[in-house]
């Protein structure tokens, strides 16, 4: 896993963070049985991998379709996106994403509402 992320990451993170996306939420550097995925939508099980220069090589290609198969054997689906794809329209970028999650809701995937916080005291405090 890694903690800090490159300036592709971080562009695409603040465009899918906090539910900006129609209300799915996604998470970061997800660890997903033996792998970490760059975003994850749980909800949908959409996992968002982008592909820069380093997934490029023989080895890493054939480690990157194995790992995909294991993903999707279960249950998950896997968008891939090269880091150009982001460079040259990042919101065409977030379109495909977008369209993705409406897939998997008609698929019958669900973006669960956010829900506020509970308040700190009962409403029926001190009430017998």
């Amino acid at each position: 896993m890694r903690t800090s992320m490159n300036a592709t990451e971080l562009l695409i993170w603040s465009r899918l963070r906090g539910r900006k996306v129609d209300g799915w939420k996604f998470r970061r550097q997800q660890p997903i049985g033996p792998y970490f995925v760059d975003f994850y939508c749980p909800a949908a099980k959409l996992i968002v991998e982008i592909d820069g220069p380093a997934h490029q090589g023989d080895a890493t290609w054939a480690y990157d379709l194995r790992r995909q198969a294991w993903l999707e054997t279960e249950g998950h689906r896997m968008l891939r996106i090269s880091v150009s794809q982001i460079s040259r329209d990042l919101n065409e970028v977030i379109e495909t994403i977008y369209v993705v999650l409406l897939e998997q809701e008609k698929r019958g995937f669900f973006r669960r509402p956010h829900r506020p916080a509970p308040p700190a005291t009962s409403p029926r405090a001190g009430k017998s």
